[in-house]
């Protein structure tokens, strides 16, 4: 009874929705079974599973990031443009793309949280910002063509391995990156981010930073993007439409996950695999000859449904009584800065 419950949480639903999603795509396009095709299908979706691992951390916070698929642009453009085909060149534009990330989720979490401007308006500006410098920079055209040491980051992998065929880097980096997640969910600045988001009033009693703890959440959804902005420039090549609408679809998956909007509530296995639902069911949706115009009305009605569903389930278990789930919430007290001895106590939200 406990996993049927689990199942149909609003945590465990997605997985349950991405299996019948798959098995309904290998009805209808029986090649889709094969191990080949199968990692293609990892290969396409990592770049947006990636978004959606870093979105997570700036949700669960409280806040949102809707600079992701504009600064996935900016560093597309980037490195189509300084890589050019010096392969000697590839070690440092990835270093340079990783500092821009750095920063512009530095100035995102800045302004939040130390200017007290909520991060809708704040990261809607830096979506603005860095648009128009790709288009000031590109004149609304291609340009730019990176050397292939660079784009094999994103297409390439590994051939001729028994029964799979081929294994991307892609799916590497995915695993990667999302055990990296996994990791920090773990740590003090994970437990800290639920906390924040769960009730930042008892954090600020607590003696913790939490401008800081929220800007390093910024920051982590910055990485991400850069670092699905490097598998694009292989994939999906150079081109400033390359990664428009990503921070809808990020957040779009997070919420199919089963992370509360708001905060506080929140698996991260759960926001990957949302991306990979999402992806499924508009390979459904192609196949079934559904128009792919309709794919943000898609996404608007997933969003409204998931939000709708995880309200109701919240409501259900509050009446059933408290529960705690060790995926949710911290399970002991949050340390905040080493150098007071205050502990957080939070109350768990329910499913």
């Amino acid at each position: 009874m406990n996993a049927l419950r689990t199942l149909v949480s609003p945590r465990g639903a997605v997985f349950l929705l991405l299996v019948l999603l798959l098995i309904a795509v290998t009805a209808l396009n029986p090649s889709f079974a094969e191990p080949g095709q199968f990692m293609r299908f990892i290969q396409r979706v990592a770049p947006i599973a990636i978004v959606a691992i870093g979105q997570y951390f700036v949700i669960i916070a409280g806040e949102f990031d809707l600079s992701q698929g504009s600064l996935i642009t900016a560093q597309v453009i980037i490195a189509g443009n300084l890589v050019g085909q010096d392969d000697s060149r590839t070690v440092p534009v990835l270093l340079l793309m990783v500092v821009v990330g750095a920063a512009v989720g530095l100035v995102n979490g800045v302004i939040t949280t130390l200017l007290k401007v909520p991060s809708f308006i704040v990261t809607l500006g830096m979506m603005l910002a860095l648009l128009g410098g790709v288009m000031w920079w590109t004149g609304g055209a291609a340009t730019g063509n990176p050397a292939d040491s660079f784009r094999e980051i994103g297409r390439g992998g590994i051939r001729d391995v028994p029964f799979l065929d081929f294994v991307p880097w892609a799916v590497f980096i995915l695993a990667g990156w999302l055990a990296l997640g996994i990791w920090v969910t773990k740590r003090p600045l994970g437990k800290m981010l639920i906390a924040v988001g769960d009730n930042a009033r008892a954090v600020d009693y607590a003696g913790a930073r939490r401008a800081w703890v929220t800007t390093r959440a910024f920051m982590i959804s910055s990485l991400s993007a850069t670092l699905s902005a490097v598998l694009l420039v292989g994939y999906a090549g150079v081109h400033p439409s390359v990664g428009r609408g990503y921070e809808f679809v990020a957040i779009t998956a997070v919420v199919l996950g089963g992370v509360v909007l708001g905060g506080g509530r929140g698996w991260i296995v759960a926001a990957a695999a949302g991306a990979f639902a999402l992806e499924a069911l508009f390979m459904l949706l192609n196949i079934a000859g559904v128009p792919s115009t309709l794919r943000d009305a898609v996404q608007g009605v997933i969003i409204i449904a998931a939000v709708a569903y995880s309200a109701v389930a919240f409501r259900a278990r509050r009446r059933r009584g408290p529960q705690t789930s060790p995926d949710l919430a911290p399970a002991e007290p949050v340390p905040a800065e080493p150098v007071r001895t205050s502990t957080i106590h939070t109350e768990t939200r329910g499913d």
